[in-house]
């Protein structure tokens, strides 16, 4: 078994797609709309889906906001250098929301950014920068 990929509903696809793309650095590996029942698939990821984990986002046709709950926490994607990556991320208009750091009680640094439609990313910072 494996996990296949993770759905986040989005209010506007297009806007999302270039976020995952332009700024975090996907692929669009897929598009489908579904006609008879109003609504788009996009699957991005790192890599093709028969080797990674991707992100389907949903666009349901008409739809502009979610509520997300409490339950939903953030993603996370591992970086090599998250404060190059934060930079870039700001300098491409993203929302980094909590800059690089130590994880609170631990010696990790992570980061936290904003998707378009307001879901969390957590940025982990792989490798020493030392």
């Amino acid at each position: 078994m494996r996990l296949l990929h993770s759905m986040l509903r989005v209010g506007n696809l297009d806007e999302s797609i270039a976020f995952y793309t332009d700024i975090l650095g996907m692929k669009l590996l897929r598009q489908s709309d579904n006609q008879e029942y109003k609504y788009t698939l996009a699957f991005i990821g790192y890599g093709d889906e028969s080797d990674n984990t991707v992100i389907e986002l949903t666009y349901n046709w008409g739809k502009t906001d979610y509520d997300h709950g409490d339950a939903f926490g953030h993603l996370a994607i591992g970086v090599d250098d998250i404060y190059a990556v934060c930079d870039t991320i700001k300098a491409k208009g993203g929302d980094v929301y909590r800059e690089p750091g130590p994880v609170k009680g631990g010696k990790t640094i992570i980061a936290f950014v904003r998707d378009p439609s307001g879901y969390a990313i957590e940025l982990i910072q792989e490798k020493s920068l030392l």
